[in-house]
């Protein structure tokens, strides 16, 4: 399986990579690249930590800069004051030894989707900025990729930036509207699915004992998160912990058989206090002229086996040591 992965690279999507990565390292699939996008800090910063966590790991992925603000208006806030001025909670260390490629990251996607054509499953863990500039500079792209993979929206529970948006559709929703509407064969996996996926203390405890590099960085990164979910949602899940979602999607990505799925087209709002909102019409007979665009289904997540990926995720940080 090959993956070139699309992410914002705070501490969940260092977890991510980190499994995803582990996963390349027993041959479950195949990392082509990584590029950074605007989300929970910016992309040049964000690449950093693609290349610290790829050198940590003792492997060569190239890594691309992307997209430092959304296709239409200013940058938008930034995740910093969850993830830390670096992303990784002030923890992030020596500048890498690696340097990004002279490439944007939606020119990466587009040459390994030509280079790979049939073949690339495109993992994007933040906003679509780049996955939608790809599409503009290779409209065939939907065609050229195997499929899309999406940690984004939310559509039964709350929003959590605002009434009804997350972050990756709310930072771009032109990006989002383009990408979903443009014929991919896609898996969105949304709030809905992955909110269970809370790192518990006893989960932060047994990080906290495993003896190897790439352990104790994740351990020194996740601090500043850890205490911001302390004072948000501790009370909610039942005591400390921290979410991490991203190595959700990572691993449905690698093995869809971690999750349930219904078929929906899939809407973005561009206007209004839901912009950014992500919408299905579950109406069995819509009123006329009140239909959303129609567009190619795409599978969403409707549940996620959270407590097996969480669990296989410390196995294989676990498993790293004989590596790194």
């Amino acid at each position: 399986m090959l993956i070139v992965v699309d992410t914002d690279p705070g501490v969940d999507d260092a977890f991510a990579l980190v499994g995803l990565l582990a996963r390349a390292k027993r041959g479950d699939c195949r990392v082509l690249g990584i590029g950074t996008v605007h989300g929970n800090l910016p992309p040049a910063p964000g690449a950093d930590n693609a290349l610290r966590i790829t050198e940590l790991l003792g492997l060569s992925v190239p890594v691309a800069i992307g997209e430092a603000k959304p296709l239409v208006g200013p940058e938008m806030m930034s995740g910093q004051i969850v993830h830390g001025d670096d992303g990784l909670g002030g923890n992030a260390g020596p500048p890498p030894t690696t340097r990004p490629i002279d490439e944007t990251a939606a020119e990466q996607i587009v040459r390994l989707a030509r280079q790979h054509p049939g073949e690339v499953t495109v993992l994007a863990l933040g906003p679509l900025t780049n996955v939608a500039r790809a599409l503009q500079l290779a409209p065939d792209l939907p065609t050229l990729v195997r499929d899309v993979v999406w940690m984004g929206g939310v559509f039964t529970l709350p929003g959590t930036v605002g009434v009804a948006q997350e972050p990756n559709a709310w930072h771009d929703p032109e990006a989002a509207e383009q990408v979903l509407a443009a014929g991919f064969t896609l898996t969105v996996v949304p709030i809905d699915a992955v909110a269970p996926a809370w790192a518990d203390e006893t989960w932060i405890a047994e990080l906290a004992r495993i003896d190897n590099p790439v352990a104790k960085a994740l351990t020194a990164w996740h601090k500043q998160y850890l205490d911001f979910y302390a004072g948000t949602l501790a009370v909610e899940y039942g005591g400390p912990g921290m979410l991490l979602y991203d190595p959700v999607a990572a691993a449905i990505a690698v093995n869809p058989d971690l999750a349930e799925y219904e078929r929906h087209e899939v809407v973005v709002e561009l206007h209004g206090y839901l912009r950014g909102a992500t919408l299905i019409d579950r109406r069995p007979v819509p009123l006329p002229g009140t239909e959303l665009p129609k567009r190619r289904p795409v599978a969403v997540a409707v549940a996620a086996d959270t407590g097996r990926i969480l669990a296989e995720l410390l196995t294989d940080i676990a498993g790293l040591g004989r590596y790194v």
